[in-house]
């Protein structure tokens, strides 16, 4: 029987997945995949992201790991949208690779990240990539090959894993396989990819999609877990974001931030809603970018049409926006307050 997870882990679990566009092909071939770990590989370190298990499918793939102080953002801003950039580049093509960025679905790890670690690396034999438990062995695009000793991947947290099962190593990846064999007559498992958050708390629609005061990155942001654990993390959210905004108010605190941010840059508060590209200005646009999505919890979409720029833009400007405020040493709550 495995262990519990170990409650010092610090960070949130997440699982993590997207779809490409229109449920095309994200991978063309091995070297698009090997594209999509290099960038996986890069991102988990210098983001303190540690990645527990992980399959790369035709047309999708699945991550599960846990949060660093960075965030999941700024994780998946270098594995995905990165990637994107990748594939266009290498297939000279344009336009979006993914549909809907991505899903993330908040995990209460007991009783759920075995489950998940089990039902994401038995993904590749669901789908018939491989025929049996042998073949998964030696599949290279998933996390299971290093969870049973076949493939060492560096970025993997395979000891944090393997220590739920037992003490010493061979004993935890015997058991560990065991529990993936079991696994099998299970089937697909909608509860695990779709977010159990509105049977959780009984229906409450409305909160299917929250934010934990970053970038709604997702289309689609949910918790899997227990009520009490999805109704404490919906707290967080709220005591994170520290501004509700109404539809009707969304123009006018956009328009606020870039007031005051213009002013803290002395400059023309018209240049930041125009087109101009000098740098003092691209920082101000940078930073209410920043603010509008993680402080006041608006939508990249809104926040890219008030601002008269792309959605993309505005999530690329999401790092470039934080280090600017930082920098300016300026108070958030201070500058929100100033606004109401």
């Amino acid at each position: 029987m495995p262990r519990k997870p170990r409650l010092d882990a610090t960070g949130a679990v997440h699982h993590v997945m997207a779809r490409g566009i229109e449920k095309g092909l994200i991978y063309l071939d091995d070297q698009d995949r090997k594209k999509m770990l290099e960038r996986i590989a890069a991102a988990a370190p210098t983001t303190d992201t540690s990645v527990y298990a992980w399959s790369l499918m035709p047309n999708h793939y699945h991550l599960l790991v846990r949060s660093g102080e960075a965030g999941l953002s700024k994780f998946m801003r270098r594995v995905q949208t990165g990637y994107a950039g990748d594939f266009n580049r290498r297939h000279r093509r344009t336009g979006y690779v993914f549909q809907n960025r991505f899903k993330s679905i908040l995990v209460e790890e007991e009783p759920y990240f075995l489950e998940l670690v089990r039902y994401l690396h038995l993904n590749p034999l669901r789908a018939g990539l491989v025929k049996n438990l042998k073949g998964l062995e030696a599949f290279p695009w998933s996390g299971h090959a290093s969870l049973v000793g076949k493939r060492k991947t560096t970025w993997q947290d395979t000891e944090y894993v393997l220590s739920l099962f037992a003490s010493d190593l061979n004993r935890a990846m015997a058991a560990y396989k065991g529990f993936v064999s079991d696994g099998r007559k299970q089937g697909r498992r909608p509860e695990l990819v779709g977010g159990g958050l509105v049977a959780s708390v009984g229906g409450v629609e409305q909160m299917v999609s929250f934010r934990r005061g970053r970038e709604r990155w997702s289309s689609d942001e949910r918790v899997l877990g227990s009520g009490e654990f999805v109704l404490e993390s919906l707290k967080q959210s709220d005591q994170n974001r520290l501004h509700r905004i109404r539809p009707e108010q969304q123009a006018d605190w956009v328009v606020g931030l870039v007031s005051e941010l213009s002013r803290i840059a002395k400059i023309n508060k018209l240049e930041v809603l125009g087109k101009s590209r000098r740098r003092p200005v691209t920082n101000v646009r940078a930073a209410v970018c920043w603010l509008s999505v993680t402080s006041l919890g608006l939508p990249a979409a809104t926040v890219a049409r008030l601002l008269g720029i792309r959605r993309q833009a505005v999530l690329q400007a999401q790092e470039r926006g934080q280090k600017w405020v930082t920098l300016q040493k300026i108070n958030i709550k201070t500058l929100l307050n100033k606004l109401t």
